[in-house]
C-alpha cells in the first residue's frame, strides 16, 4: 500500500479528535481492535451470506477468514457483516421473491456503514445478483468471491448432477422404472460437499458471468468449494480489494457495456441458465447500462455452446475446472472475435490479458470451436401476440424437433391446478399438445417461481414421451431442461395475453423465426379481455405488498420500480 494514503470514506467516522470519532472508535475497540486499525487504512466490508439455511454457502465462515487474512496482509482493516442470505433450496414460495429485499439490505448497509471497499461473498443462486445489485447502486470498489461448486454427484458408479438428476429421477419413478432405495441413495449422492449446484444451473452460471464481467479474479467460477485453491483465491481477493480502494477502481469502471456484452456471449458458450437474463438486466439497470432482451438475442445468436455440462450435456463443474474453466471459454470467444478484449477487470488487467494464455486440458468438456455441443448456444427471445414484450427459450436444453411446432393448449391457471390435474388419466392431452401455465410471474406467484418446466403427464411418460412444448410466465431452474418457453411478458396476473388463452386454442412456436403466436382472432381476444377479471394480489406481509405493487416485469429484470439506479454515496450526516 502506498505510504501516502488516499483519504478514505471511513475517515469521516474514525478520523480526528471529535466526539463522534471518539465514540465510533471506542465502540469498535470493545472487540479488541488496536489503535492503528483506525489510522486511515481502508476499511473493507466483507459482505457474508453464510447461513445454515443456505447450504450452498455453509462454508463461508472459513472463507471469510481467508479474505480477512488477505485484507490484513495488504494493510486494510477487514470488517465482516451479515446480510439476508437468500436460500434457493430452503425458501418458499421462491427465493426470487427475496432477491430485491436482499439487494436493499446490501445497499443500505453499505450506505450507512464506514466502508471504503466491499468483498461480496456469493454462492447460492440469488445471493450473486442480490449482492451485486446492492453494491452496484453504491458504486464502491467491489470484488466478488464465489463459494464454488459442490463435488460431482455420484450414484451407483455414475455421475449425477444436483438439480438435473432430480427431474429425471422423479420422472423415472413416476413411470415405475426405479424405486425408493435408489432415490434414497441419490438424495445423499448428489450433495457430497459444501458449495452450490455443480451443474450449469443458475449458481454456476452467475459465478461464471461474474468472472466474464471482470468483477472477480480469474478462475472464480469453477474452483470446487472444498478445493484449497478456493481459499487461495479468497485470500488474493482480500489483498486486491485494498489495492482497488487505493486506485479508486469502482464497480462502474468494471461493469461497462462491453463487460455485459462479454457476459452475454459467455452465457451462450457455457450453456448458461435462462435466469441470467433477468439478473443481468437488473444489474445493468442498477449500474446505468441500458441492456434489453434484444441484446441477449442479438449477441448470443451466433455463439456456439462449447461447455459439455449438465443439463445440456454430460459433465459437471469439477470437470469444467480441471479442463481449464472459464478462462478457456473466454479465450476461445476472444480468438473468434466475440470478446471485447480491452474490458477492464478487478485485477487491473484487461479480460484478454487474463485469458489469452489459458490452456484447455480436456476437449470433451470444453469443446473446440469447430466441434461445439450446439451450434446456437445463445438464448432465443421470442415475440408475438402471446408475448408482446418477449419470452425466453434455451435452445441448448431443448429438443430441436420441437423448434417449429403447432399444438393444442392444455391450460393450468396455477401451479396448484397443475399438480391437481397432471396425473389424472382423464387429462385430455397428447404428445403434440402445448402445456400452458399462468399466474406464476413476478406479481402472480409472487416472485416468479421456478415451476415453468412442468413435469410431463405420467401417462405420456409411460408411452415414452420425454419432452413437450411448455409455456409459462414463470422461470425454470437452471439445472432443468426441455423445450420450455419462459418469462412470458407481460405476465397473466398483470393482464398479459397469456391470461386470455383457453383450453383447446392452438399455439405456434417458431424458434428460428423467434415467434410465439396464439392462433386466435384479434376480435376474440378483445372479447376475452373485456371479460377478464384481475386476480386478488393482496400480500400477506409488508414486503410482499411492496413487492407486488412495485416489481417490474421479466423483460425489465424484475427489480422494484422504486429504485433510482446508481447513486453516489453521500457524505453521511453526523450521528452525534
Amino acid at each position: 500500500m502506498s505510504e501516502t494514503r488516499r483519504k478514505t470514506r471511513s475517515s469521516i467516522w474514525y478520523g480526528g479528535r471529535g466526539k463522534s470519532a471518539f465514540m465510533h472508535r471506542s465502540w469498535m475497540k470493545n472487540q479488541g481492535f488496536p489503535d492503528d486499525s483506525f489510522d486511515g487504512r481502508p476499511v473493507i466490508g466483507i459482505c457474508n451470506t453464510w447461513s445454515e439455511l443456505t447450504p450452498c454457502n455453509a462454508h463461508f465462515r472459513d472463507l471469510a477468514e481467508r479474505i480477512k487474512r488477505g485484507v490484513l496482509e495488504a494493510g486494510g482493516f477487514p470488517v465482516e457483516f451479515p446480510v439476508l442470505s437468500v436460500s434457493e433450496s430452503q425458501f418458499r414460495p421462491t427465493a426470487m421473491l427475496f432477491r430485491n429485499l436482499a439487494a436493499m439490505d446490501v445497499e443500505e448497509t453499505i450506505r450507512a456503514a464506514p466502508l471504503d471497499g466491499v468483498v461480496l461473498m456469493c454462492g447460492c443462486d440469488k445471493t450473486t445478483p442480490s449482492l451485486m445489485m446492492g453494491a452496484a447502486s453504491c458504486d464502491l470498489p467491489t470484488i466478488v468471491v464465489s463459494g464454488g461448486p459442490m463435488l460431482n454427484g455420484r450414484l451407483r458408479g455414475t455421475q449425477i448432477g444436483s438439480g438435473t438428476a432430480v427431474w429425471k429421477l422423479f420422472e423415472d419413478r413416476k413411470a415405475g422404472l426405479i424405486g425408493d432405495d435408489m432415490m434414497d441413495e441419490a438424495e445423499q449422492g448428489q450433495s457430497r460437499s459444501p458449495g452450490f449446484c455443480m451443474t450449469m444451473g443458475t449458481a454456476s452460471t452467475m459465478a461464471s458471468l461474474v468472472e466474464a464481467l471482470g468483477a472477480a479474479l480469474p478462475e472464480n467460477a469453477a474452483i470446487p468449494a472444498v478445493d484449497s485453491r478456493r481459499n487461495k483465491l479468497a485470500q488474493l481477493s482480500g489483498r486486491r480489494i485494498v489495492e482497488m480502494v487505493e486506485l479508486d477502481q469502482r464497480l462502474s469502471k468494471v461493469l461497462t457495456r462491453e463487460a455485459f456484452e462479454n457476459a452475454i456471449r459467455a452465457n451462450g458458450a457455457i450453456g448458461g441458465s435462462t435466469n441470467a437474463v433477468i439478473h443481468l438486466i437488473a444489474l445493468a439497470r442498477r449500474i446505468g447500462v441500458d441492456l434489453t432482451l434484444d441484446d441477449w438475442d442479438r449477441l448470443g445468436r451466433d455463439v456456439p455452446t462449447l461447455v459439455d455440462l449438465m443439463p445440456s450435456g454430460r459433465f459437471l463443474m469439477e470437470d469444467f475446472y480441471y479442463a481449464g474453466g472459464l478462462p478457456v471459454v473466454l479465450r476461445r470467444l476472444g480468438e473468434n472475435g466475440l470478446l471485447h478484449r480491452d474490458a477492464e477487470t478487478v485485477n487491473g488487467r484487461s479480460i484478454w490479458e487474463n485469458v489469452r494464455d489459458a490452456d484447455c486440458w480436456n476437449e470433451e468438456v470444453i469443446r473446440p470451436w469447430n466441434n461445439p455441443l450446439t451450434q446456437q448456444g445463445g438464448l432465443a427471445i421470442l415475440r408475438g401476440n402471446l408475448a408482446p414484450r418477449g419470452a425466453v427459450l434455451k435452445p441448448s436444453a431443448a429438443s430441436p424437433e420441437l423448434f417449429s411446432h403447432r399444438g393444442r393448449a392444455v391450460v393450468f391457471d396455477s401451479i396448484e391446478e397443475y399438480h391437481a390435474r397432471i396425473a389424472s388419466p382423464a387429462l385430455d392431452i397428447d404428445a403434440s399438445s402445448i402445456m400452458v401455465l399462468r399466474n406464476c410471474g413476478p406479481k402472480g406467484y409472487p416472485g416468479m417461481a421456478e415451476v415453468g418446466n412442468m413435469g410431463l403427464p405420467p401417462k405420456l411418460i409411460e408411452q415414452g414421451v420425454r419432452d413437450m412444448v411448455r409455456i409459462s410466465d414463470a422461470r425454470m431452474s437452471g439445472t432443468a431442461y426441455g423445450t420450455v418457453v419462459l418469462h412470458v411478458a407481460p405476465e397473466a396476473a398483470d393482464g398479459g395475453p397469456l391470461a386470455l388463452v383457453r383450453e383447446g386454442d392452438f399455439i405456434e412456436l417458431d424458434v428460428a423465426g423467434r415467434r410465439l403466436h396464439l392462433d386466435v382472432p384479434d376480435e376474440e381476444l378483445e372479447r376475452r379481455r373485456a371479460q377478464w377479471v384481475a386476480p386478488d394480489l393482496i400480500g400477506v406481509s409488508a414486503w410482499r405488498r411492496i413487492y407486488r405493487d412495485h416489481v417490474t416485469q421479466a423483460d425489465e429484470g424484475c427489480d422494484l420500480d422504486l429504485h433510482p439506479g446508481r447513486r453516489d454515496l453521500e457524505v453521511p450526516r453526523p450521528s452525534h
